[in-house]
């Protein structure tokens, strides 16, 4: 078996990559560097020009499933109007490479798993947000909305395609995490704004195994929430931090200091919040290892993770 990634070097791709070469299934990650070199035993890295299928829509026959994860990190750099358009583009981008390939071939993959995110949501408050849930405003709400349009018309193919609408993901190693905990090893950290604002968030395991579960149900379409069913705010997601560290939790960033340093983004990424509820993956059976906030940083805190040993 065989699954074509991009996006295959990210925080979640390369997790995804482990797990699935851990079960003997060969993966083609697409690289626009580095063409034909082997990241290990089970994973070969394909020339890319990230923007067609030239090149490598031939391996798209027989294959498991093809996963978009393709995009410029969104939290990499201050929002200017330049980095705005490199964060959407990235995206519209890989949609066309994914959409000219899979026009190439008629042997198509079983399914597209298509990236997103909960800031499809927008600002929601304390609302329990599901799936059926339409689109929010605001810059991430279009990024999100235009990103999953981006493939669409593969349906019209008859080609099942799951759109994974993904919270924060929280693991070792990489993604937002290490940002976060940096002000409380200084004593310095606290809750964001109010507080009362949601925080969506997933276990990197969790977003892994949902992943695989999406691409291995047959009955599994459409658009699935991402994110652990324990949400919390950003004053309950401080108390976790602050006692999974041993650290006070207390100092609160005010939310004119977080506009004044980092404009747009601070609004957006910090002070909205959506409780992003995953019912359809809950419909399908789905069950998540790390439930719980203080689950989640216990494990990925402590010394050694079984789970990625070896």
């Amino acid at each position: 078996m065989r699954v074509i990634i991009a996006g295959g070097s990210g925080f979640i791709g390369q997790a995804l990559c482990r797990s699935l070469v851990r079960d003997g299934i060969e993966v083609m990650v697409l690289s626009r560097s580095g063409p034909g070199r082997r990241a290990g035993p089970g994973v070969t890295f394909v020339p890319y020009d990230g923007r067609s299928g030239e090149g490598w829509f031939h391996l798209l026959d027989g294959a498991l499933a093809l996963v978009n994860l393709a995009g410029a990190n969104i939290a990499s750099g201050y929002w200017t109007e330049a980095r705005k358009k490199s964060i959407l583009e990235s995206r519209l981008r890989a949609g066309r490479a994914v959409m000219d390939a899979l026009s190439r071939t008629s042997a198509r993959p079983a399914v597209l798993i298509q990236g997103s995110a909960t800031g499809y949501y927008g600002d929601r408050g304390g609302v329990p947000t599901d799936e059926e849930a339409p689109a929010g405003t605001g810059f991430l709400a279009e990024v999100a909305s235009r990103w999953e349009a981006s493939t669409e018309k593969a349906e019209a193919l008859g080609l099942r395609r799951v759109v994974v609408r993904t919270a924060v993901v929280l693991g070792p190693g990489g993604g937002a995490l290490p940002r976060m905990l940096a002000p409380y090893r200084f004593f310095i950290g606290g809750p964001l704004g109010t507080g009362r604002q949601y925080f969506p968030w997933i276990h990197l395991d969790d977003e892994v195994a949902a992943i695989r579960f999406l691409i291995e149900r047959p009955e599994a379409a459409g658009p699935y929430n991402l994110a652990a069913p324990g949400a919390v705010t950003q004053e309950e997601l401080a108390v976790a931090i602050g006692r999974a560290l041993g650290r006070p939790h207390f100092l609160r960033a005010p939310e004119t200091a977080l506009r004044l340093l980092l404009g747009e983004m601070a609004q957006e990424l910090f002070l909205n919040g959506v409780r992003a509820v995953p019912a359809r993956l809950a419909e399908l059976g789905f069950s998540f290892r790390f439930g719980t906030i203080a689950a989640a940083l216990a494990d990925i805190l402590q010394p050694r993770r079984s789970a990625h040993d070896g």
